[in-house]
């Protein structure tokens, strides 16, 4: 059985040029289903991450869940780990790489990443797929649309509609669940004994999902995404991005299967639109460049069907760079590849050697504000300190509290502190000297706090002891 997506080659229309105001009216782009090569990449690339984003809050890892935002608790647990708002830094430090891996890539293949593992992209293809099944091919939706309301557009718009809110539902839900345990919040959800932040945060996130990849779709792409924007200033002439090739395709135009078109003054390019139907952002690739294209391949994968068809050699459409396209040769090893590669592979070095060794214990003193020294009545110099101690560890440790770089200072409080999994403690401490030991009135002082049951869990903090100016 044919497909009702694709087109007869033998007898094509001139695809029409039309202009574009960025004040008009939107006009609905409607898809036309393809397959191909890079379309099963995207597939595997994108099942794969679906999968991960819908399962990781079901997992479970030491008798919780296994990725879990905890906010009220301050904790954010990624399987083994536990990491604290003390360590920030690890976020942002993870950020920059991301970014900066971004940057890396763009200048060596363009918009991959927008083309096969942006969510937006995702989650398009998802609702696309909704649509196709529920109103049918691209000329089907098409006449559908401008057909006159009746019994049964109404229900294969329920259909479609219904089918984006469930997946959006289960996103939402799904998004709520990193961050409010999943097995808690989904009787809660069915029983209506959810609190109503919870239920606004779901519906939020439903609703968002619903309008941008139901509704909005290229237009998140091209007018809000900031990427599309600035990509520009990252590629160079070497940069793999999906170009047309013009000296082979032009001049286009509509021809017979098997007719002789070079003596018809004609190139490899039947005008067939069908790069341009199957575009999700409507663009077409033969006018060259455009911050529009996400390099998703599809227009490669419906050329080269159409090449097949008309048996001219593949690639009409295709990944390749500005050199290549004029004759040239790509240069894959250039300066700005290999030292994005040296200095990403640096970050990612010292990124995962600070959280091999991060030490799972934080220790901050505070001073008595209230007075810098105390006199007792024997003559020697108290000064109060208060120690904040965080278990930063999954399990439970005790600490032993220690002080340096004073001698013969006398502790007074108590020195061992058993702390559970996450716990945090103050402790009121007293360090006590004789008056007239020390020459200066404020003398460096270290805390050193040790786990009795692993010696490597230690951190030292600083802090001065205070005395009467001689």
């Amino acid at each position: 059985m044919s497909d009702p997506d694709l087109i007869d080659v033998q007898d094509v229309a001139p695809a029409e040029v039309g202009e574009m105001d960025l004040y008009q009216h939107r006009e609905k782009i409607y898809t036309r289903r393809i397959e191909g090569f890079f379309q099963r990449i995207r597939l595997y690339t994108g099942w794969p991450l679906l999968l991960g984003y819908f399962l990781l809050p079901w997992l479970d890892w030491e008798g919780r869940q296994a990725v879990l935002f905890d906010l009220p608790a301050r904790k954010f647990h990624i399987f083994g780990l536990t990491f604290w708002p003390q360590d920030f830094f690890l976020l942002a430090f993870l950020l920059i790489i991301a970014a900066f891996a971004l940057f890396a890539v763009t200048t060596f293949a363009g918009r991959i990443w927008c083309g096969y593992t942006c969510p937006q992209t995702v989650w398009t293809s998802i609702f696309m797929w909704i649509e196709q099944k529920t109103e049918g091919s691209r000329n089907q939706r098409i006449k559908l649309d401008k057909a006159p309301w009746n019994s049964g557009k109404l229900l294969r718009k329920c259909a479609k509609h219904g089918g984006w809110l469930l997946v959006s539902f289960f996103t939402g839900f799904t998004f709520v669940a990193y961050f409010y345990p999943a097995r808690q919040l989904l009787p809660e959800l069915l029983t209506f004994s959810s609190t109503l932040m919870v239920v606004a945060w779901v519906v939020f996130f439903t609703c968002a999902t619903y309008i941008n990849a139901g509704w909005m779709r290229e237009q998140v792409c091209t007018h809000i995404c900031p990427y599309a924007r600035f990509q520009s200033v990252m590629f160079d002439q070497d940069t793999l991005i999906v170009s047309y090739d013009p000296a082979r395709g032009e001049p286009r135009g509509s021809r017979k299967r098997g007719s002789d078109y070079r003596a018809q003054g004609l190139g490899d390019c039947i005008d067939c639109s069908l790069c341009v139907q199957v575009c999700p952002t409507g663009i077409d690739i033969r006018d060259g460049l455009q911050y529009q294209c996400i390099g998703c391949a599809l227009c490669i994968d419906a050329c080269n069907s159409v090449m097949d068809k008309m048996s001219y050699p593949r690639g009409l459409i295709r990944y390749t760079s500005e050199h290549q396209l004029e004759g040239g040769v790509t240069h894959w090893v250039r300066p700005r590849i290999v030292g994005y590669a040296a200095v990403l592979s640096l970050m990612v070095g010292v990124f995962a050697y600070t959280v091999l060794n991060r030490v799972p214990m934080e220790v901050s003193v505070f001073r008595d504000r209230n007075q810098l020294y105390t006199a007792t009545a024997e003559g020697d110099i108290d000064n109060i300190y208060t120690l904040h101690l965080a278990n930063m560890d999954s399990e439970m440790h005790e600490y032993r509290v220690e002080v340096g770089g004073l001698d013969n200072v006398l502790l007074i409080g108590e020195t061992h502190h058993t702390l559970s999994a996450g716990e945090v403690r103050e402790l009121s401490l007293r360090l006590r000297m004789p008056a007239g030991v020390l020459d200066k009135p404020s003398t460096e002082i270290e805390f050193t706090v040790t786990a009795t049951d692993n010696p490597d869990i230690a951190v030292t903090a600083e802090s001065r002891f205070m005395v009467p100016f001689q």
